[in-house]
């Protein structure tokens, strides 16, 4: 009798934890979710940026200077604003925005585009205050911005401690990443006013990355920063982005894997992808999937592709630092993704970047 009551108590342990774990884990155990995309908009012209507004709208830039607010059940696009000093050469024009966290109490659009100052082709970050109806009361943050017609990066990020960081390419010449004066090819970190923060690896820079080529999309999940890059013809990367590292562009593409990147990136604390590709598919936009209505997708960073015409999605490990499974969706369905948001109960829109008709793409649960 000692004996069965002896096994009779570890059944019941055990079981007990097992059911526990079976109902602390239900969410990663459902069953996949059934999918279905429809077009929500259409006729946009090179949009760039797609953000999920506190005002629950989608909120977009176009190349060309159009700032417009987007409908998420009709699709319908109420105009923002038309910048007019926007100067669409090539890739650049008008490219990233984010909006202030505390948009409802303090309503602050923060956009990267560029322009011609004194005939040169540059890049600054303006602030302004949304009034309801349009954008007043602009701020020039930064400016002087080295900018060409291809890699001008540009995407922004507000951080939880509220940093406003930046991406730059290196404005199509190269040697201007591993120059730590010049502001091409950097990740840079400002205030929400437009200072320095104390903190920045460099006194009195804006400095916070540096060695990047073309990073066009970025995305913080909790403190954690990630950024996807476009390599030249090998390596387009994934990278988690640290303070005061080195991310190697021109010596070094993707992993430090030939003797001469070995050599370079010991000297010169040079950060490794966390995934890269080769052949190229030029990541853009990126952004964290984390929701329930997903299940399959839940810890997953998701990829908008250009070259490749596709959406990725990176599922990532338990510790967030290493890619375990890549999956392709849409692939040629769409043309060129650019962009794309995740609105709070888990549906996902993406942007084309065809030039022509461009679309907005609903996906969610069928």
């Amino acid at each position: 009798m000692k004996k069965w009551t002896t096994f009779a108590a570890i059944f019941c342990v055990v079981f007990f934890i097992t059911c526990k774990k079976s109902t602390d884990d239900s969410t990663d155990n459902r069953p996949d979710a059934t999918l279905t995309d429809v077009v929500l908009t259409q006729n946009l012209t090179f949009p760039w940026e797609i953000l999920w507004g506190a005002d629950n709208k989608l909120w977009i830039t176009e190349r060309g200077g159009k700032i417009s607010r987007v409908d998420p059940a009709t699709g319908a696009i109420t105009p923002v604003i038309t910048l007019t000093d926007v100067v669409s050469q090539g890739e650049g024009g008008l490219l990233g925005m984010v909006l202030h966290p505390d948009f409802a109490t303090t309503p602050e659009v923060f956009v990267a585009y560029n322009y011609l100052k004194a005939g040169q082709y540059t890049k600054k970050i303006v602030k302004f205050t949304y009034n309801g109806t349009t954008l007043i009361n602009p701020v020039v943050l930064l400016d002087n911005i080295p900018a060409a017609v291809n890699h001008n990066g540009t995407r922004l990020a507000i951080s939880p401690d509220k940093k406003l960081f930046i991406t730059s390419g290196d404005a199509a010449t190269a040697s201007r990443a591993q120059d730590k004066s010049n502001p091409a090819g950097k990740i840079q970190r400002i205030n929400l006013d437009g200072s320095i923060p104390a903190d920045n690896p460099v006194a009195g820079s804006t400095l916070w990355s540096y060695g990047h080529r073309n990073p066009q999309g970025l995305v913080f999940v909790v403190d954690r920063l990630y950024s996807s890059e476009h390599g030249n013809t090998t390596d387009d990367e994934v990278n988690i982005i640290q303070k005061d590292r080195n991310f190697g562009w021109p010596t070094v593409e993707g992993f430090c894997n030939t003797n001469d990147e070995k050599s370079f990136c010991t000297i010169n604390n040079v950060a490794e992808p966390i995934f890269a590709w080769t052949p190229t598919i030029a990541p853009s936009g990126i952004d964290y999937y984390n929701h329930n209505a997903i299940p399959q997708w839940k810890n997953s960073l998701l990829l908008a592709v250009l070259k490749d015409q596709e959406l990725l999605q990176l599922k990532l490990n338990d510790a967030g630092d290493k890619v375990d499974v890549v999956n392709t969706f849409y692939k040629n369905s769409y043309g060129r993704l650019r962009d794309l948001a995740i609105s709070p109960i888990g549906d996902v829109y993406l942007i084309t970047s065809n030039g022509t008709n461009d679309k907005i793409i609903k996906v969610s649960v069928k």
